[in-house]
């Protein structure tokens, strides 16, 4: 991806499930390299569906969808599978552990996979880099334990630590707060914007806690791009 290429580019998106009602309806949408994107609306509005196309897990779609330079229908499923593990961090709502893994294999995954990812590590351990990031969001001390056995909200921190190992370019991140406290909440939010920053990272953050608008460099509503409005 060239410097001034966005990030994200959508042009003429539709989606729907099957022969069901559409989904998305994008006529336009660029999301620039680096920036804190806050996306918002109404449950069934979409927004689930829009982060699962654009890191390549939903296919089905028509219209032109790039994501870091790259058109995501003209790779192969392999393909789409080692550039998401190469280049997105992903949080997913239901956090998408593995759950036979313990927290450390869980976190280093995706750079276990991505020989890429790994390389962004800059001389630090794998080991050692998962520990620094567990430690900033205070599940360090769970790091052997099956995540099977940790709580809701410290499985979504283990999620979160997962996605920002190995400085992915873009991270999508599907209310990643839903289930923390307000000082884990806090710990994740600097921890997530330090990593970007550093990383030149760009990111596209939903949520329904809209008092967190302020922090990202734009806000979208959904039903406002997407013309179908469902």
């Amino acid at each position: 991806m060239s410097e001034t290429s966005p990030a994200i580019r959508l042009t003429d998106l539709h989606f729907s499930y099957g022969k069901g009602p559409k989904i998305l309806d994008v006529p336009s949408l660029e999301v620039k390299a680096g920036e804190k994107v806050f996306l918002f609306g109404p449950s069934g509005s979409g927004k689930t569906t829009l982060l699962g196309v654009l890191a390549g897990v939903l296919g089905g779609y028509s219209g032109r969808v790039e994501v870091l330079g790259r058109d995501i229908a003209k790779l192969s499923g392999s393909q789409r599978d080692a550039f998401r593990g190469s280049h997105l961090g992903y949080i997913f709502q239901l956090f998408n552990l593995i759950p036979y893994l313990s927290v450390m294999e869980n976190i280093t995954l995706p750079c276990r996979l991505s020989a890429e990812r790994r390389g962004r590590l800059n001389g630090v351990s794998l080991e050692q880099a998962a520990h620094g990031v567990a430690k900033r969001l205070g599940i360090d001390e769970l790091l052997t334990k099956r995540v099977t056995n940790l709580s809701v909200g410290q499985q979504q921190r283990v999620a979160a630590a997962r996605s920002l190992l190995g400085a992915p370019e873009l991270i999508i991140a599907d209310e990643p707060t839903s289930s923390l406290d307000y000082d884990h909440r806090e710990r994740f939010l600097e921890l997530l914007f330090e990593s970007c920053k550093a990383a030149g990272a760009t990111l596209l953050f939903v949520s329904h806690d809209r008092s967190l608008m302020h922090l990202f460099d734009r806000q979208l509503s959904l039903p406002a791009i997407n013309k179908a409005g469902t």
